[in-house]
């Protein structure tokens, strides 16, 4: 089963990227018929340029031949009836923050920033007090489940989080499952920290223990979920029924009102269009009372990231 981190990191995925350009302009990109227009604020979307400007990490694997552009973006929401979204610093460009930076700079009343800062860097709470006072509304951290993660356990933590707690700044994790027992430690030590947990934490649709470990968190009122990635999570063509046995779980557990819903454009692409990827939770949570579609729609982001709609 591929899911985000691997295929972010998988060579083998270059050849599916490489036909996102044509993909992302196709007709499928058009607004799905709705009979209503609800109030959309996607929570995930990653933007990226290839001005030197703003030039990429070492090493960076950007895919090929996709427009990530925040242009391309206002078109793509305005197509699809999203209002505003939140834009997630994406790992191309490491810890240099200024494009996304300059994109809040620009587009002021569309979007809010979640920066990016290096964990093992001991200068980072300031780093984070900076990248505040600039405008960005939250801080993401990617522990991944190797060695080269386990800096989430380490002395670093405290200054970090603790700074994120004064500055009332919300941590947003990337992590997979197998991480959330640690960073549990984490949210006790700091109870009234906002904490999004990205992707539903990827859990795996075989390994139920996954799951529970992410359903374990619900206990901390101040942590929230993203019910991104059902397209990465399942084994079945759109609109992944299989996947909505994990979502309605963690619906139970958390509530409408610590969930939000996001595309992920554009990593998203290989599985889904942006219009599709709307239309997934804009269409097909039909299981759930409209009062909870709405929160999960717009309100819980609202809470965690205002947009003074």
């Amino acid at each position: 089963m591929m899911t985000r981190r691997r295929f972010m990191s998988s060579a083998l995925a270059l050849p599916a990227m490489g036909a996102i350009g044509a993909l992302a302009s196709c007709s499928t990109e058009r607004p799905l018929a709705t009979s209503a227009k609800p109030l959309l604020i996607d929570s995930h979307v990653h933007v990226w340029t290839t001005d030197p400007k703003y030039p990429f990490a070492v090493g960076a694997d950007v895919p090929p031949g996709v427009d990530a552009s925040a242009e391309r973006l206002l078109q793509l929401m305005a197509n699809n009836g999203v209002s505003r979204t939140v834009l997630i610093q994406v790992i191309h460009y490491k810890w240099d923050n200024s494009y996304l930076a300059d994109v809040l700079k620009r587009y002021p009343d569309k979007f809010h920033g979640v920066a990016r800062v290096n964990p093992t860097d001991p200068a980072a709470p300031d780093h984070v007090s900076e990248l505040t006072a600039q405008g960005f509304r939250g801080i993401r951290l990617s522990p991944g489940k190797g060695p080269q993660g386990d800096w989430i356990q380490g002395p670093l933590m405290a200054p970090l989080w603790s700074r994120c707690d004064q500055l009332k700044v919300p941590m947003t994790l990337l992590t997979p499952a197998i991480r959330l027992p640690q960073i549990s430690k984490l949210i006790e030590r700091y109870p009234d920290l906002t904490v999004v947990i990205d992707h539903m934490a990827d859990a795996a649709l075989d390994q139920p223990e996954q799951i529970q470990d992410l359903l374990a968190l619900a206990r901390y009122p101040n942590v929230y979920v993203k019910i991104s990635h059902l397209w990465s999570l399942s084994q079945q063509p759109y609109p992944f029924p299989d996947s909505f046995v994990l979502l309605k779980k963690v619906y139970d557990a958390f509530g409408p009102k610590r969930l939000m819903w996001g595309t992920d454009h554009p990593i998203c692409l290989p599985y889904v269009t942006y219009a599709q990827a709307v239309s997934l939770y804009r269409d097909h949570l039909d299981f759930m009372p409209l009062a909870d579609r709405e929160e999960i729609w717009h309100g819980t982001v609202q809470r965690v990231w205002p947009f003074g709609l």
